[in-house]
């Protein structure tokens, strides 16, 4: 298998994961939304991947899982959040002169911010911003969860040496 499809599959795989997880797991939100754990593989897109292969896995299993839950209206938004929080999580893991972990954590924090922030602007948008700021200790749940797992299943995968690239 050549390089560029062993890539493809990779990134397919974890965008099914990525749709899956946020679509199994759905603990309803104060805006009729749902808090996922889709989050954590979205941080291990951004881990684990290029960037494109990294934003293009997120934004695609994070918006599918809007689409086939009925959220149509999100999807857009999230493909370009989740996608976006997939590349933070690139950059500042690539970035950062820290151990892998610590990097993995800044990373995934300011992934989570910008998660956070994406869906108040959105939100703010379609509800207005004050009832969209409602939503946020939820989306702040959401993404800590999204740390913690995503951290936790990125020390099993180095720990059994599981290479995504």
């Amino acid at each position: 298998m050549n390089n560029t499809t062993k890539k493809t599959v990779i990134a397919a795989l974890l965008a099914a994961l990525c749709c899956v997880a946020t679509m199994v797991v759905k603990i309803p939100s104060p805006l009729n939304g749902y808090l996922n754990l889709g989050d954590c593989i979205v941080l291990i897109c951004g881990w684990a991947l290029s960037p494109a292969y990294g934003f293009l896995a997120a934004a695609l299993g994070s918006a599918l899982a809007d689409l086939f839950a009925g959220y149509i209206v999100y999807a857009p938004a999230t493909f370009f959040i989740k996608g976006a929080m997939a590349l933070t999580a690139y950059f500042l893991v690539r970035r950062l002169k820290a151990k892998k972990t610590t990097a993995r954590l800044i990373g995934g924090v300011l992934a989570e911010i910008l998660m956070i922030l994406g869906y108040f602007v959105f939100e703010g948008f379609l509800y207005g911003f004050l009832p969209s700021a409602v939503n946020i200790p939820a989306n702040a749940v959401q993404g800590v969860a999204g740390i913690v797992l995503g951290l936790v299943l990125m020390q099993l995968f180095d720990k059994v040496k599981v290479r995504f690239n």
